[in-house]
């Protein structure tokens, strides 16, 4: 291997493996049917059930890096466990690693006071409470993060805030208590990426409306609770604001680079499960006189999602080595290209697995489409792919500026 597991990591991998033989994939089942018949405004018992379960064998915060809190894993070391919690919906979650939350607790590690690390970041690193992060709009084209329009308007000792913001994951959660909010404090700043702060808002402040869940390929619970929140002249108190004024793009940076390389960690654990049902299926299913197995289509396939994943898996995993010594500002061209090969390479292969799995595969039976809502939705999510490409395509470029 050209990045080899450590021991710790060996073991930690084992016990999560394990534990996800013992509690996750039997309990799959039973967190869909909770997710539908429950829908997007209530918790899911199998998850708080599973949770303390996962604690009390040291499967807890994996994901923190810096902090004494969680297992103290660089990324790369980070990498094959992500991997594994993203081969179900069900898994992160109950790991305390799921998104958003795991950015937001590396956001008030770094950058929150220590009453807000008190008051927020303790419950988030117990899994008590929930969280969400409100940056995109539905009035603009928030690809263009400058373009955001919401206003934090200082008064006094107070920030006044209002704004329409949308796909606020876990906004219809009831355990979440803390929003993550992304305005412009100083419209008028030529610097068009110091126009913009990040401040903490509690949910139950005055003036929030979480006006209604929104559907992903018509989930709405599974894979994300995608929300939409009205603020209307929300005031919180003047230290609520992260860093200061003028530096939300400064924390996004630092919040979106670990963020996304998560995805793609997950994205490829689920591209594996995924290719396992695949051939699964086709060996166990006879068509035109022999198994779909032995169709050179399904063969072709099979060789193509073999090869893109380790592809995908080998792109990640030096990305994750570049954030560790260089950073990730530097390792910026690194986590662009993952998040445009990853999600990509994995919406071709569900659609592969859905096409092997005939018209079931279009159904909720097989978990297909659930994993390809993921895929396609991560396609979008924190910079769509044109973003990245484009971005990808400047670094390349600068090399012959001279030449």
């Amino acid at each position: 291997m050209l990045y080899p597991m450590s021991p710790k990591v060996v073991e930690l991998k084992r016990k999560l493996e394990s534990f996800m033989d013992r509690h996750i994939y039997p309990n799959e089942e039973r967190f869909y049917r909770e997710a539908e018949e429950l829908g997007p405004w209530k918790v899911y018992p199998v998850v708080e059930e599973l949770k303390p379960l996962a604690r009390a064998e040291g499967l807890w915060n994996l994901f923190l890096p810096e902090s004494g809190h969680g297992a103290g894993l660089t990324n790369l070391e980070y990498a094959p466990l992500c991997e594994a919690m993203g081969r179900t919906h069900l898994a992160p979650e109950v790991f305390n690693c799921s998104a958003p939350d795991t950015g937001n607790m590396e956001v008030l590690e770094r950058y929150g006071t220590e009453k807000d690390k008190e008051r927020w970041l303790k419950p988030l690193l117990a899994g008590e409470i929930r969280s969400c992060f409100a940056m995109t709009e539905p009035a603009v084209a928030s690809s263009d993060a400058t373009n955001i329009e919401s206003s934090i308007v200082r008064d006094g000792d107070h920030y006044v805030i209002n704004g329409r913001k949308w796909y606020t994951t876990n906004a219809t959660d009831p355990r979440c208590k803390i929003c993550i909010f992304m305005g412009k404090t100083d419209p008028d700043n030529p610097d068009r990426h110091k126009q913009q702060s990040m401040i903490l808002v509690p949910m139950d402040t005055p003036g929030i409306e979480v006006k209604r869940p929104l559907p992903v390929f018509g989930f709405y619970g599974v894979p994300d609770r995608a929300s939409e929140v009205i603020f209307t002249n929300v005031r919180v108190p003047k230290e609520n604001m992260l860093l200061g004024e003028g530096r939300g793009f400064e924390i996004a940076q630092g919040r979106l680079g670990p963020g996304r390389i998560h995805h793609c960690m997950r994205l490829i654990g689920l591209a594996e499960r995924t290719l396992e049902k695949m051939c699964r299926r086709v060996r166990s299913r006879v068509a035109f006189g022999k198994p779909v197995s032995e169709q050179t289509v399904t063969q072709e396939r099979i060789a193509e999602a073999r090869i893109m994943i380790e592809q995908a898996r080998l792109l990640t995993l030096n990305a994750a080595y570049a954030m560790d010594t260089v950073g990730n500002k530097v390792a910026k061209a690194e986590i662009a290209m993952i998040k445009v090969a990853v999600p990509n390479m994995a919406c071709q292969i569900i659609d592969w697995a859905i096409q092997a799995h005939g018209g079931g595969g279009t159904s909720n039976d097989f978990g297909l489409i659930q994993a390809y809502a993921t895929a396609r939705l991560l396609r979008l999510a924190d910079g769509p792919d044109e973003v990245h490409r484009n971005q990808i395509a400047r670094f390349e470029l600068k090399k012959y500026t001279n030449a």
